[in-house]
């Protein structure tokens, strides 16, 4: 045996014994007067070896050779340290070393493997490998193991199976762009990777599985953020014979399963808020609630009076900061430029201080009085020493502006506790969206998604005002998961068709296979889709879900560990018909 034992679990509870370690040189710490220290450390943690030239002289030599990273066996006796360290698990034992081997030795590594690496993230995304050594990054990797064991087991246990859909399927160019993959078999055809198993959980209904789920691999071909990879995990379920409402409760319970059991968090209750109200007062379909700030419109109170800026515009809105009143002119021309960056795309920003004293100060005193700016105070239900930020402009704009807004100076006010979590429903979402340069609509969440009951009349008259059976989760301004009632009518889904703009050709082209399945007694179905990866993101608290993937691709879609995407052998591009120009 290499081990008997693990560098994270030796106690004084095991003073005396004989053990045997294994594991990578932390750190080596050479005090003179003939004694070494040793940090060992395997993935469970880290145990101190010790050295005496007293004890063992070869011993302590060799020890004065090790470098960082060296894989080492060592066998000792366990005992009690003098100088303890209580921040770790062994940190009141250490090893007094009889014998070693050294099972590998190591280059210097490009960055400190330690909590607090001196390494940038390319560089660490590149040695990846050295990377995972990383106690916070393993950490994240385990809550990762975590949370999918305990879907498995929550999901298990209320009678779901799980089953694995193709990964090789056809293209869906309604959607996201997909990755493709040329079929050398069948010249000229393309394979797609999977942007969801959504078909196929669907036809997995239809065979009567009636609860289904997967932890699968989606890939779509997109532009990336921190929260987006080309490939991601989704907790992918459907179950047949089900409400909006019971799919809901189904899985606000694994949600809060979750919680209690990974974090030791109980969870209320989530509130449902629906997609119109979320627009009004937060400018997002995923509203952080951590707090409050929600919008006001003001637009009837600023009108007729001169300041064209606002008289000109269809919606003013404003949010209300408490306890803001400090902030000074470099802090609010900072938000003026922060909202008027490209990526927001505001003219600017008025805002109206609600000094200590009652009185009331705005960068517009020009064009109001002080009887004005009270109304408009009294509207957000501001109080002496807020601060009122307002941004005006064509509604749905200016709401998303608002929104980016609230969510900076939620930010700056450390009102975004990373250790509070507010999770909610999001429903009644609109069916379709309208693309005015195509002149036609598109579906919101996919073709598949059944409009509410009593809006069926207008899909014909005014599809733009149907809603939908569909419904996001929400936590912490995160859409962590979302889903729908699913269609499972075939005349319900060749009407949804046409108002696509399909023709009955294409739509027996692309979906054809699963309007045929719908013939032979398709169910009621919904279900929904978490993202495994934010999800884990959001229980580690952190920024980008690339720390909670093992190895991820960069900001360019490239794994710039293995170097891919690559270039292709002619050889290889010639057995699949392949022929690539590369424009510059």
């Amino acid at each position: 045996m290499y081990r008997n034992h693990t560098c994270g679990e030796l106690t004084l509870a095991d003073v005396n014994k004989e053990v045997t370690l294994a594991g990578w040189v932390q750190k080596v710490r050479k005090l003179g007067g003939g004694m070494t220290f040793v940090d060992l450390r395997d993935r469970y943690g880290i145990t101190q070896l010790a050295f005496s030239k007293d004890v063992n002289a070869d011993l302590y030599e060799q020890s004065n050779k090790f470098g960082r990273e060296y894989v080492l066996q060592v066998t000792g006796t366990v005992q009690e340290r003098s100088s303890k360290n209580m921040n770790i698990p062994t940190g009141e034992i250490e090893i007094i070393v009889n014998k070693l081997v050294i099972l590998n030795t190591s280059e210097v590594p490009p960055f400190t493997i330690e909590d607090e690496t001196d390494g940038g993230e390319d560089l660490r995304m590149k040695y990846r490998y050295l990377d995972l050594r990383r106690t916070p990054v393993r950490k994240n990797l385990e809550l990762r193991h975590k949370i999918a064991f305990e879907t498995r087991r929550f999901l298990d246990e209320r009678q779901f199976i799980e089953v694995e859909t193709p990964v090789l399927i056809g293209s869906t160019p309604e959607g996201a762009r997909d990755f493709v993959v040329p079929s050398r078999m069948n010249p000229g055809e393309f394979y797609a990777l999977p942007q969801s198993p959504q078909l196929f959980k669907q036809l997995l209904m239809v065979s009567g599985f009636d609860r289904y789920f997967q932890i699968v691999k989606c890939f779509r071909d997109e532009d990336l953020r921190a929260d987006r990879q080309p490939e991601f995990t989704q907790i992918d379920c459907e179950m047949s014979y089900v409400s909006q409402e019971d799919v809901l409760n189904m899985f606000e319970g694994l949600t809060k399963h979750l919680f209690k059991k990974v974090k030791g968090i109980d969870i209320p209750d989530f509130p449902r808020m629906t997609y119109a109200h979320a627009m009004k007062y937060y400018g997002s379909d995923k509203p952080d609630t951590r707090f409050g700030m929600e919008f006001v419109e003001i637009k009837d109170l600023t009108t007729g009076k001169d300041f064209v800026v606002f008289d000109s515009c269809e919606y003013v809105g404003a949010i209300c900061a408490k306890g803001a009143v400090s902030y000074t002119r470099k802090q609010l021309d900072a938000l003026t430029d922060y909202v008027k960056r490209p990526q927001i795309g505001a003219k600017g920003l008025v805002y109206v201080r609600y000094e200590a004293d009652g009185s009331l100060k705005s960068s517009v005193d020009k064009f109001y009085t002080a009887e004005d700016l009270k109304k408009w105070a009294e509207r957000c239900q501001a109080e002496p020493g807020d601060l009122i930020l307002i941004i005006c402009g064509e509604t749905e704009k200016a709401q998303k502006q608002l929104c980016e807004l609230r969510l900076e100076v939620g930010d700056q006010l450390g009102l975004r506790d990373k250790n509070k979590f507010n999770c909610l429903w999001v429903i009644d979402f609109p069916l379709l969206e309208k693309d005015e340069e195509l002149g036609r609509f598109f579906a919101k969440h996919h073709p598949f998604t059944s409009p509410k009951e009593e809006d069926i009349p207008m899909l014909e008259s005014d599809p733009g005002a149907v809603r939908a059976n569909a419904y996001d989760m929400v936590i912490n301004g995160v859409e962590v998961g979302g889903g729908s009632v699913r269609i499972h009518n075939s005349q319900l889904q060749n009407k949804m068709f046409h108002v696509l703009g399909f023709t009955e050709e294409k739509a027996q082209a692309q979906f054809g296979f699963l309007m045929n399945a719908f013939k032979y007694g398709a169910p009621p179905h919904a279900g929904l889709a978490f993202g495994l990866d934010r999800l884990v993101s959001l229980f580690a608290g952190l920024d980008s879900i690339r720390d909670c993937i093992a190895f991820p691709k960069n900001n360019s879609g490239r794994d710039v560990m293995i170097d891919a995407p690559a270039v292709l052998e002619q050889e290889q591009l010639d057995e699949l018909n392949l022929k690539v120009e590369i424009k510059k």
